[in-house]
């Protein structure tokens, strides 16, 4: 299976597109922590820090970028704490030797805590802003949340990269099979809209004055629950009170279908297939080896069998319910 994988992106190639778009480099470039595209850290001459990301060629389409761009721009707009891509001369996605990139505003923060109750009512709040806002037009290009994408077409992938050892494909394939046959019965979401899409822990950056995402490069079409369900942790019991705090926030400004809560193993089951996937499906990016060592091994196939199991389980259990 072969893939693009960022060999022809040089520290030079790198300078060369900024500046070609109005930045002055004026510092080495830091790479920071992102696989999918290639992201840097750099100062101006003013040293004012910025961070450039360059698009994974071949994984979006230029409408989908601009999209995401969009999505950020009315965002910001309406004051949510968003760190939209900068333009030059009413432009924001930038071209150099073949790559699309763009170029933010340097904003830190800490990690937030999932096990933090005011944190979580916080998120839930920012949440319910970005969906009040995000729910009064649809996406026209960005991917749709779907079990054929997320389940039915990670499976071929998995089928046709050929890693899995050859004594482990039977017992891989029929728990998979199960698993995708649970998830799909119970996936029937009634409401759409514009999501964040992969608002877990790790995509969100905490500071004294709150939360706020750094980019969007996953926004897609789903069910406002996807935007939530990854900030739970924890037993059951745990998760119900997560949840009702979430949602205390959440309903300041937007309405929530409580009867989302019954997809939120299915939406489980489909990042647990995809992440699978997208691993063998960017095997032959030298990043990947070297970053996720324990991938394409017999004990890592034989755990994916183990948690598949428990997720046929957790399928079968009554969906997460909020508190009495």
């Amino acid at each position: 299976m072969t893939d693009f994988n960022f060999s022809s992106l040089s520290p030079e190639t790198i300078i060369d597109g900024l500046e070609s778009a109005g930045f002055q480099v004026d510092s080495g470039l830091l790479a920071l922590n992102s696989y999918e595209n290639r992201v840097y850290q750099f100062h101006d001459e003013e040293r004012r820090k910025f961070v450039c990301k360059f698009y994974r060629p071949g994984r979006w389409q230029l409408q989908q970028i601009q999209e995401e761009h969009d999505f950020s721009f009315q965002l910001d707009e309406q004051e949510l704490p968003i760190v939209a891509p900068l333009k030059r001369d009413g432009i924001s996605i930038f071209h150099h030797n073949g790559f699309h990139f763009a170029v933010f505003p340097c904003r830190g923060g800490r990690i937030f805590e999932v096990d933090n109750l005011e944190q979580l009512e916080w998120m839930g709040r920012f949440v319910g802003r970005i969906h009040a806002v995000s729910s009064q037009q649809d996406f026209k290009h960005r991917p749709t949340v779907s079990i054929q994408e997320s389940l039915l077409d990670a499976r071929q992938v998995l089928q046709d990269c050929q890693m899995l050892p050859l004594g482990l494909q039977t017992p891989f394939y029929t728990i998979l099979d199960q698993v995708i046959e649970l998830a799909s019965a119970r996936y029937a979401p009634n409401r759409q809209i514009r999501l964040h899409g992969d608002c877990h822990a790790g995509n969100i950056l905490w500071t004294d004055d709150g939360p706020h995402f750094v980019d969007l490069d996953d926004c897609k079409t789903g069910p406002a629950i996807q935007d939530l369900w990854m900030m739970l942790s924890g037993d059951r019991q745990q998760q119900m009170l997560q949840m009702d705090t979430l949602l205390m926030g959440y309903e300041e400004f937007f309405s929530f279908d409580s009867s989302e809560l019954s997809l939120i193993e299915s939406l489980r089951t489909m990042r647990v297939v995809h992440y699978m996937a997208w691993l063998a499906r960017r095997w032959q990016d030298p990043a990947f080896p070297r970053n996720f060592p324990w991938f394409n091994t017999e004990k890592y196939w034989e755990q994916q069998i183990l948690a598949l199991k428990e997720q046929v389980a957790t399928l079968q259990e009554p969906p997460l319910s909020l508190m009495p």
